[in-house]
Order: structure tokens, then C-alpha cells, then sequence
């Protein structure tokens, strides 16, 4: 799962880059429109899976079954969120709405200063930036997942962060990769640290109001996790077209329809988007905000090297000094990771050891 979302994001980097500053069809919210609304199709893609791995079931149990799971996955989120109240429980499908809503207008603005930026600064500096999000998510845990400060973290979080600024400016004197000129580079960097601080918040409300508790079966969890995923790209295409036609009137945006190279290449990007973001949300899912925005740092290495291999750009010491930075500070986070899920599991069975032998007595 890491390694698919590692590869869909380099893909949808390079080819959103290369739509907007080469081809020229610069169109940020458009292009975040329709890669955030093509995330409606992972659900039935994974019904088509079921579908075809389980041949042998009538597709009308089938899908009452896949809905029935649905239904008592959302229960248990509702259970573990405490601050749910009982008309929530009543109306579990409400909880639903507003908490997809909540968490698509951050990924909304997080995205969309990623499409504007993406035009102004260079790939390794827009993918460096935008997942420094590891660092606002450990900070968002804290209050919201109620996350204890542990130094190790703490720790893994401050070399990544490093790492994204070795990377981001640590080969500011080489005046020739960033085409725009310095003013605009630093321009797409602020922009760009905003949609950081967003997309950390999304990650971690998406991992308190719409995750399942821990514990709960990896094959439900992926399940929830697309179908999360999906209603918030249908959320995306029902509510968020209302822009498109303003950003028109007004001039700020004129609507354009991709044709030739432009559609071709755009729609392996939609494919791409879509591909990251579902895995994405499954890692989130499965593991932590802090862990799967780390790990998703790794992509900054293949941005470069990919910048490298596809544009001529060079690979400048910056990126292969932050690039190792960002390595060491997921393997340390792996490993913090690793030891409080051995904590919680050994504390678990001895906590059951203890009431066996209470009864007992």
C-alpha cells in the first residue's frame, strides 16, 4: 500500500506540472475539481471487486451484506467518537454528511493551493513543502487524538521537517531550475506551507471522525476507508462545481475543456490522484496521521530523481542530504511506532491475565 501510494503521487506530480507550466492549461481549481471528484469511483470499483471475488454470492446479498458492514462500521466510529451526541447514533447518516463536509472543505483549500502552487515552484520544492502536513499533524494529534507527546516522535517529526527544508531551499543559489524566477519559487513555497498546515488538519480529523477504532479488522477498515473516500468525491462533485462557473464570470479562472495531450495526460493524473488518495486514506486508516505523512515524504527522493531522468534537472546535494534525513526520520518513526504497539499489546494481554486470575480468586 505504501509503495502504491509512493508511485501514484510522483505520477500525479510530474504530470500536473507538466499540464499547467508546459502545455498550459493552468486551471488549479478545475483540475483539483475533477481529480477530488474522480475519488466517487473508488466505491464502485471496490464493489466490482467484491463482485468478482466473490462470484459465487447472488449480487443482491452481495451488496446487502457490503452495505450491512457499512451501517455497523459507521456505529462503531460513532462509539468511539465521544464527541458525538445521541441524535448522531439516531441518525448515523447525518453524522456521516456533516463530518464529510467538515473534512472536504479542509482538503478543498489544502488542494487547491497545491494546483496553484504546483505552476509556480519546482516539484521537489511543492512535494517537500505540501508533506511538511507531518508536522502539523503531530501537533493537531495532540489536542484532537489525544496523542501523548513522546520524544521519540517528537524527534522523527523535527528531522523530517529538516529534511523538507534542506530540500526546499537548500539549493537556493542555483538560479536556473525554478524558470519563474526567486519571487515567484518563495511565492509557490508560502502558498503552498498554508495548504501544509490544512492538509495536517484533514488528515487528523479524518482519522478522529471518520476512522474506525483501533482493533477493528484490516479488510473493514479498507472497506470504510474507500467508501469514506468516495462520498467525500461525491461531495466534491455535487456541492463544489458552484466555483467553477463564478471563477468564469468574474475572469479569474476562464473554463476550458482539455483536448489532445492536455485530456490524455490529465486524465492519468485524475487516475493517479485517485489511486494516492485511496491508499493514502488506508494508511491513515490502518496506522497513524503522523506515520503515513512521513511516509509519504519518501516521494520528495523520486520527485528528483524523476525530475532528474524526464526534465535534465539536476540532482543537487540539498535534495540527496534532505532526501536521507526524511529516510532516517521514518525508519526512527517506524520504529517508535513498532515499540507502542508492542506497549499496548503486551499491557492488553496482561490486563486479561489479570482479570482471568481475579475470577478465578
Amino acid at each position: 500500500m505504501l509503495v502504491l501510494s509512493l508511485g501514484s503521487f510522483v505520477l500525479q506530480t510530474e504530470t500536473a506540472q507538466y499540464i499547467q507550466r508546459d502545455l498550459g492549461w493552468n486551471k488549479a481549481y478545475c483540475m483539483m475539481y475533477l481529480t477530488h471528484g474522480s475519488w466517487a469511483f473508488l466505491w464502485p470499483a471496490q464493489l466490482l471487486v467484491l463482485r468478482i471475488r466473490k462470484r459465487q454470492i447472488p449480487f443482491k446479498n452481495l451488496l446487502r451484506s457490503h452495505l450491512s458492514l457499512l451501517r455497523s462500521t459507521i456505529d462503531m466510529v460513532l462509539q468511539a467518537d465521544r464527541s458525538s451526541h445521541q441524535q448522531d447514533i439516531t441518525h448515523p447518516f447525518y453524522y456521516l454528511l456533516r463530518c464529510i463536509a467538515l473534512v472536504t472543505t479542509a482538503l478543498t483549500i489544502a488542494g487547491s493551493t497545491w494546483y496553484i502552487a504546483v505552476n509556480l515552484t519546482t516539484p521537489s520544492d511543492l512535494t517537500a513543502i505540501y508533506n511538511c502536513s507531518a508536522f502539523f499533524a503531530y501537533a493537531f494529534s495532540i489536542p484532537l487524538l489525544r496523542e501523548k507527546p513522546q520524544a521519540d516522535k517528537i524527534i522523527s517529526v523535527l528531522i523530517a521537517v529538516v529534511g523538507v527544508l534542506v530540500v526546499a531551499y537548500g539549493d537556493n543559489t542555483d538560479k536556473k531550475e525554478q524558470d519563474g524566477g526567486s519571487s515567484t519559487r518563495l511565492g509557490g513555497n508560502m502558498l503552498i506551507g498554508i495548504g501544509s498546515v490544512l492538509y495536517g488538519l484533514y488528515e487528523v480529523l479524518y482519522k478522529k471522525l471518520l476512522c474506525p477504532p483501533s482493533g477493528t479488522s484490516s479488510g473493514r477498515s479498507v472497506i470504510f476507508s474507500n467508501t469514506v473516500c468516495a462520498c467525500i468525491g461525491a461531495f466534491t462533485l455535487l456541492i463544489l462545481w458552484i466555483p467553477l462557473p463564478l471563477l468564469h464570470w468574474t475572469g479569474w479562472e476562464t473554463f476550458e475543456i482539455p483536448t489532445g495531450k492536455t485530456a490524455q495526460l490529465l486524465s492519468i493524473s485524475i487516475f493517479a490522484n485517485a489511486v494516492f488518495s485511496g491508499s493514502f486514506l488506508i494508511l491513515i486508516s490502518l496506522t497513524s496521521p503522523v506515520l503515513s505523512s512521513v511516509a509519504a515524504l519518501l516521494t520528495i527522493f523520486l520527485v528528483a530523481i524523476t525530475d532528474k531522468i524526464l526534465f535534465g534537472r539536476e540532482l543537487t546535494s540539498a535534495a540527496i542530504i534532505g532526501g536521507l534525513l526524511i529516510i532516517a526520520a521514518f525508519g526512527l518513526l517506524s520504529w517508535a511506532t513498532w515499540k507502542e504497539m508492542r506497549e499496548e499489546s503486551e499491557k492488553d494481554v496482561s490486563d486479561l491475565t489479570s482479570d482471568i486470575e481475579d475470577h478465578d480468586d
